[in-house]
Order: C-alpha cells, then sequence, then structure tokens
C-alpha cells in the first residue's frame, strides 16, 4: 500500500511521499493531463482535479485534512516526492511578465488535486488574468519588485492582505530551483511569534489602526480602510499584514507593528525548495518571504508555480461572477 512518512523538522512539518504514494500521485495526473479539455481553467477540468483528489493516497489525503483543520505550530507543510516533469524535458524558465500555465500539466493538475483536498482553488483576475496555476519566476528588469517576479529579499506579507477575501492557503510547487541554491521559502507563524510580544503591543495589533494598499494591478480597493493585524481569538489570532504595504495609522501602531516584525524575524523558518516540492503555507496565520537569489536569465533560472485555495469559496460569491473561481474585483 502507498505510504507518506511524517517526519519533524525544525523548519517544518514534511510529508515525504515513497516511490508508490508518488507513482499513485503521477497516474492520477497524467489521465488529467490526457483529459480532454482547452485549458487547466476549464470548469470541465478543474472538476476531474475535484474529483480525482478522492483517489490521492489516504496517507496523505488524512495528514492534508488535518493540516487544513489545524495548520500547526510553524502554519506551513512541506511535501516532498511530488511528480513533476523530468528536469531533462523541463522547458525553459519562463521569463515574460505574468506568466501562467494554462496547458494541461503534470504540475498542474498536482496543484488543482491538492487544492482540492485543502478547499478549492481560486484566482484574481487583476492578478495574472486570474490563472489558477501561475508560475513564480525571476523577470528581467523587476529584480527589486517586492513581487513573485524579483528575486531580491522579498520582505514578510500574508497573500493579497488587502483583499477582503484572502487566500486561505498558498501553495508553492518547485519545477526548478535556482542555480546557486541560495533562494529559500521563508515563514513565520504568528503562533510562534505572539508569546514574544507583551500584551499592550498584541492589544495594539489588535486595534483597526492600518491600512493596506493593494498592488497598482488591483486599481482603488473597497476595503482599502483601516483594519487590526490581529484578529479573532487572542490565544490563537488570524494575522493579517504585509510589511511593503501596511502603514499604521498612530505612532504607537506603528511601533507595535515594528515589533511584531522582530518577532517574526526571531521564528522565522527558511526552507530552500527543491524539484517536485509543494509547500503549503496557511495564509491566515502564517506570513512568508523569500531570500534573495541571483538570476541568470539563461532559461534555467528558479521556476516555481503557485495556486492559492480558498476553504469556504461561498463566501466569495458576490465576487465571482457566474460562480467561477476567479474573484474579479
Amino acid at each position: 500500500m502507498p505510504t507518506v512518512t511524517l517526519e519533524a523538522d525544525r523548519a517544518t512539518a514534511q510529508l515525504a511521499l515513497d516511490g508508490p504514494a508518488s507513482d499513485t500521485v503521477a497516474d492520477l495526473a497524467e489521465q488529467l493531463v490526457h483529459r480532454p479539455a482547452a485549458a487547466v481553467d476549464d470548469p470541465a477540468w478543474i472538476t476531474a482535479a475535484r474529483d480525482a483528489r478522492h483517489d490521492l493516497p489516504r496517507q496523505l489525503r488524512a495528514p492534508l485534512a488535518r493540516f487544513r483543520r489545524h495548520s500547526g505550530p510553524q502554519g506551513a507543510l512541506l511535501l516532498r516526492g511530488l511528480p513533476v516533469r523530468d528536469q531533462a524535458t523541463l522547458p525553459p524558465t519562463p521569463t515574460v511578465p505574468d506568466s501562467v500555465q494554462r496547458e494541461p500539466s503534470v504540475s498542474a493538475a498536482v496543484l488543482l488535486m491538492i487544492a482540492g483536498a485543502l478547499g478549492d482553488p481560486a484566482a484574481y483576475r487583476a492578478e495574472k488574468g486570474g490563472a489558477l496555476v501561475q508560475n513564480v519566476v525571476p523577470v528581467p528588469g523587476s529584480e527589486d519588485v517586492q513581487g513573485n517576479s524579483g528575486s531580491v529579499l522579498l520582505t514578510f506579507h500574508n497573500e493579497n492582505a488587502f483583499h477582503p477575501h484572502r487566500p486561505d492557503f498558498v501553495m508553492l510547487l518547485c519545477l526548478r530551483a535556482d542555480h546557486e541554491g541560495r533562494a529559500g521559502l521563508r515563514t513565520a507563524c504568528v503562533r510562534a511569534a505572539l508569546p514574544l510580544l507583551d500584551p499592550p503591543v498584541r492589544e495594539r495589533l489588535a486595534s483597526p489602526e492600518y491600512v493596506t494598499c493593494p498592488p497598482p494591478s488591483f486599481g482603488p480597493q473597497q476595503d482599502s480602510v483601516v483594519h487590526p493585524v490581529l484578529s479573532g481569538d487572542p490565544a490563537d489570532p488570524d494575522v493579517r499584514v504585509d510589511f511593503a504595504a501596511t502603514t499604521a495609522t498612530t505612532r504607537r501602531a506603528a511601533q507595535a507593528m515594528e515589533e511584531l516584525r522582530s518577532a517574526f524575524e526571531t521564528v522565522q523558518r527558511t526552507v530552500p525548495l527543491r524539484p517536485s516540492e509543494l509547500a503549503i503555507v496557511d495564509n491566515r496565520v502564517t506570513v512568508h518571504g523569500r531570500t534573495a537569489f541571483r538570476p541568470r536569465y539563461d532559461g534555467s533560472d528558479r521556476w516555481l508555480q503557485r495556486t492559492f485555495v480558498l476553504c469556504d469559496l461561498r463566501r466569495s460569491r458576490d465576487h465571482r461572477p457566474g460562480d467561477s473561481h476567479v474573484l474579479t474585483r
């Protein structure tokens, strides 16, 4: 029977698929690739991927269900041994802005099946045209961008922190590592950071004294209003912050956010993603970023593919015309 080994790791929880389990996932992905479909975003293909999740190895489905319910002290999970395209046949790393995966592929199938085990895949029309599977690659001329096309240190943030319907999970599947192996996914969970914050700081972070600006591609957002950084249960709060886009409206709030930044740096974990590894970040309780690396733009640069997940797609219904998986505002 296919097995998945759960490993305790100081950086993040890991699930290591053995050969039979990986083969099972590969077989399911290949079946999806060969289904008649115009694109990954075709509703019929999305439905087929969602149905295929039931055939994933039970030893994989159960840990994913537990992670969805409670993502643990680090709010991140690393899956190892997933099938991706062989490095020898992998095409050159894309170098154009807004690169996405529209054509059905093994990697896209893996992402959407696992997204179905966590909730539903979702995307934002203003971000890479609303593609469900997006390429995260360095783009020439964008080295200093605080975003997926840059290669400088990417500061800690919740994905789309400005939006009323932020992703619950962010999935990053590695197809190709950077040349020098320097690029690392950085994560920091508020569960680990909270004990480092004094009660008055927590109270200030839970006060609506912060504003997070959307990127220009999203245009004016009605949600660009004051909000707290910490919300929900004070003992296990959600976090909403982007240190490159969130500003405090008072001096005390700014000091509290700086203390949170320092706490995140203290508890952060860095994982260098390798081909066939998938990082899942609980965007509700964990911020993420990336260490700097040096792209060469020679066709062999770092290449990740990204998919967002919403646990309750219904909540964003007014943002999704036709009940699609794409939020248009």
